[in-house]
């Protein structure tokens, strides 16, 4: 059975326009809405990720943007994880542990966990993002044994750089879900 999407976005609820939204809706996805999108706390952000698990039936495969990244991380860490939870992909992860000017509340996200994650895990980042320097996203990637993938020069991966519709983002889905969740086939 495939597992149910549940949509992690960053900052500002990943707009209407954004890649996160538009899989939302095409793929049925869970959604978690924070009570303020625009003010992230590792223990407020994790208990609503909790809320939306504990609320989801079946296995769960977790798809997190910039700050929904730390979302993931911080609630892993928090929690230990849960067994239905089958893997994330973690797209553009931000540096909270850098200052950003433009979003100084990112900081709150700070210290970012670098230990290994209880679920499988596919970071995907890009060579530009300015949010979070290439070699950085792969320290986190080492950090939380997930697997790496570079999506060339892709600025941070959302609607600004272009990413709205993202069509190698649902094939990078597609491949994830297929390794972690093989189809329940038995052979003669």
């Amino acid at each position: 059975m495939t597992p149910t999407i549940v949509i992690v976005p960053g900052l500002g609820d990943s707009g209407p326009e954004h890649w996160q939204s538009l899989w939302t809706g095409k793929f049925g996805a869970a959604r978690v809405r924070q009570d303020d999108p625009d003010r992230p706390t590792p223990e407020t952000w994790s208990a609503r990720l909790q809320e939306v698990i504990d609320a989801t039936p079946g296995d769960l495969v977790l798809i997190g943007h910039s700050c929904g990244v730390l979302n993931i991380v911080h609630w892993a860490r928090l929690t230990g994880g849960h067994p239905r939870v089958k893997g994330a992909v973690l797209v553009g992860p931000t540096d909270a542990d850098r200052a950003f000017e433009e979003y100084p509340t990112v900081a709150d996200m700070a210290p970012v966990p670098m230990q290994p994650l209880p679920f499988p895990a596919l970071v995907v980042a890009s060579e530009n993002d300015p949010f979070a320097s290439f070699e950085r996203a792969q320290a986190f990637a080492d950090a939380w044994d997930a697997e790496f993938i570079s999506a060339g020069e892709a600025g941070h991966i959302n609607v600004a750089s272009g990413h709205g519709d993202w069509p190698d983002g649902e094939v990078l889905l597609s491949e994830a879900l297929h390794a972690w969740t093989p189809p329940d086939i038995v052979r003669m």
